[in-house]
């Protein structure tokens, strides 16, 4: 006798979203994905896949792919503004640890590769926010919460207290012609400045600095650019004589604060920023989403019955990224610090020498 497969519903067809429909789908579940947004997105900056993110695709049969399409970082480090070196980063050593190095790899490839695996944009419902994630309740097995920072489903399910706060820096990003060849930070006073190779012979660059929440320059943004950081090294002015204003994003910087109780709650697992949104500062939002995708996905696979499989989930997970968040938010005041720099420049450097954040 044919079984009745399983049911799941993923509100948020992002990295992580896509990342567990896909694995459920592999399983016999049968998934319907609610996606906010009318379509994937076309263009979009940079991101690094650390060993244990590509270890998550490898896990859903993309890590292959993911390693042809990307690029190694094979060189890094953190500059003063006057081009003096702060730290190096030992690339080799984590290569070492792991076996792998961090790959680096455009946002849009890595949604469009997820998304054709998972079935094809026809296989994800795009233009449908979910307000209420608790509608979903008792229509499905399980409903998994991938809407990102800003989670209407965290808000529904754990209230308001738990929300995105500002951090206190805003950010630009971008994208410009010519390769760079290393990542490279650089680091201020209340201010910094980043490149990241990209495929296709592109620099992926981000600045940050301290500034009040919602402040913009609207048409004037490139030009604030040049004028926080038009002094510092060649590295960075090679970048900064190639912005043009419409390629110019920016974001304020938010975190999630205080930290989840829990990131499960009856039959709703929250995975990715939704359960815990982090600075960018280890660039890791997009891999945590990719593990706990796998982790609860596996989870659920192994286990027939659900609140066993998410309780496995919660164990596994909330320890490990709620570390991760606090040692992102410690890096993020490091960054931004406007006093006692030396200090701050050699606290980073024994940090680096003592293995940095887990892989």
């Amino acid at each position: 006798m044919e079984l009745t497969p399983r049911t799941a519903a993923v509100v948020g067809g992002g990295i992580g979203g896509l990342a567990a429909a896909l694995h459920l789908r592999a399983g016999g579940w049968s998934v319907d994905v609610f996606e906010r947004a009318r379509r994937l997105p076309a263009a979009g900056t940079a991101l690094g896949l650390w060993p244990g993110a590509l270890a998550a695709l490898d896990t859903l049969g993309l890590g292959e792919q993911v390693r042809d399409l990307s690029r190694p970082q094979t060189a890094g480090a953190f500059l003063r503004p006057d081009g003096g070196r702060i730290a190096t980063l030992d690339v080799a050593a984590l290569q070492r640890r792991t076996g792998d190095v961090v790959r680096l790899i455009s946002r849009p490839e890595l949604l469009a590769l997820l998304c054709e695996a998972a079935g094809g944009e026809g296989s994800v419902t795009f233009g449908r926010p979910v307000d209420d994630i608790r509608a979903l309740d008792g229509a499905y097995d399980v409903v998994i919460a991938a809407d990102g920072l800003n989670s209407a489903a965290r808000t529904a399910l754990f209230g308001s207290r738990y929300r995105a706060r500002y951090v206190g820096a805003s950010s630009w990003r971008g994208t410009v012609d010519g390769d760079t060849g290393a990542v490279v930070e650089t680091w201020g006073e209340g201010l910094r400045f980043g490149v990241t190779p990209t495929t296709g012979g592109r620099t992926n660059w981000f600045a940050c600095a301290v500034a009040p929440e919602g402040q913009r320059d609207p048409g004037r943004e490139a030009d604030a650019l040049r004028s926080r950081f038009g002094h510092w090294h060649a590295g960075v002015r090679h970048v900064l004589e190639r912005l043009d204003e419409p390629g110019v994003l920016r974001l304020d910087l938010y975190h999630l604060d205080p930290p989840l109780p829990s990131y499960v709650r009856g039959r709703t697992a929250l995975i990715g920023d939704a359960a815990h949104a982090m600075t960018p500062d280890l660039g890791r939002g997009a891999c945590e989403a990719l593990v706990d995708a796998v982790e609860l996905t596996r989870a659920l696979r192994v286990s027939p019955h659900v609140p066993t499989a998410l309780r496995t989930y919660d164990h596994e997970r909330r320890s490990v990224t709620r570390r991760l968040a606090r040692t992102a938010r410690l890096m993020n005041r490091m960054a931004h610090a406007r006093r006692l720099t030396g200090l701050r420049n050699a606290a980073m450097r024994a940090a680096l020498a003592l293995g940095g954040p887990p892989a």
